[in-house]
């Protein structure tokens, strides 16, 4: 099975801006799809931002706009564009592989990074 490592969290002001990438130990075209999630503290993970092996990208309303997501296949990388970054952003930010052949409703062969943080304050 894929091995995701996440980097690039950190501590920013409002307003500022972070990139966070997500490394694959194989190819994931065609086998997964990729997508990042967040945490926050005594919170339910949830969706962030999904991009797809045609470079299809979806993203929860709250970040539309602010995060953008790319796909790097070749570099096997998945990126997370954050700008204009706010308070309620503060959370551990996760990548996530879905295989393509699983319903998108069912998340129990789904593989997870170890999580970055990201905090935004003052």
């Amino acid at each position: 099975q894929v091995h995701l490592v996440e980097s690039g969290g950190g501590s920013v002001q409002p307003g500022g801006s972070l990139t966070l990438s997500c490394f694959t130990d194989e190819r994931t075209i065609g086998i997964y799809d990729i997508g990042w999630y967040r945490e926050v503290p005594g919170s339910q993970r949830e969706f962030v931002a999904m991009i797809s092996n045609s470079n299809v990208a979806d993203y929860e309303d709250s970040v539309k706009g602010r995060f953008f997501i790319s796909l790097h296949d070749l570099k096997n990388m998945v990126s997370l564009h954050m700008t204009s970054l706010k308070p309620a952003d503060t959370a551990v930010y996760y990548c996530n592989a879905h295989p393509v052949t699983v319903s998108r409703d069912d998340l129990r062969f789904d593989r997870w990074g170890q999580g970055t943080q990201v905090t935004v304050s003052t």
